[in-house]
């Protein structure tokens, strides 16, 4: 199981001249803008997208590829980076949404929502849950590249 939700990237150039970037690890889904540093932030969302729709497609996240020169490594938001922990984590251990319901002391519709990439969820409850399941959350705060 992963232990980062940060992505590399392809940047290339179209025949327009703007910059279009892909995530090999998803192999689907491209965004672009006009300068390189535009398309990368557009990546950002993009991220976030692939994840949620993996997740809301109940499947396994890819592990992330080797970021390389030519390959940036993209940081998703901070919530859906949460989130997919949480959902990686849930699939590992094997347990039900009504199992660790009853693990949190919460209603099964509250882990429902946050194992919904859509739904805001505080990441104190996501790292309360994450505790439960055998995880724990570790911020790294670096420079911006």
């Amino acid at each position: 199981m992963s232990d980062t939700y940060n992505y590399p990237a392809e940047v290339e150039r179209d025949e327009d001249g703007r910059y279009v970037v892909a995530f090999p690890d998803f192999g689907w889904g491209a965004t672009d803008g006009v300068t390189r540093d535009e398309a990368l932030a557009e990546a950002r969302d993009l991220l976030r997208e692939l994840i949620a729709a993996t997740m809301r497609e109940g499947k396994d996240l890819p592990e992330p590829s080797r970021a390389t020169k030519r390959r940036p490594l993209v940081v998703p938001p901070v919530p859906i980076a949460l989130k997919a922990a949480l959902y990686q984590a849930f699939r590992a251990a094997g347990v039900s949404q009504r199992r660790l319901a009853r693990d949190l002391d919460v209603a099964e519709s509250e882990v429902r929502r946050m194992l919904n990439p859509d739904h805001a969820t505080k990441s104190a409850a996501i790292d309360r849950a994450l505790r439960r399941l055998g995880r724990r959350v570790s911020v790294t705060v670096g420079e911006v590249a």
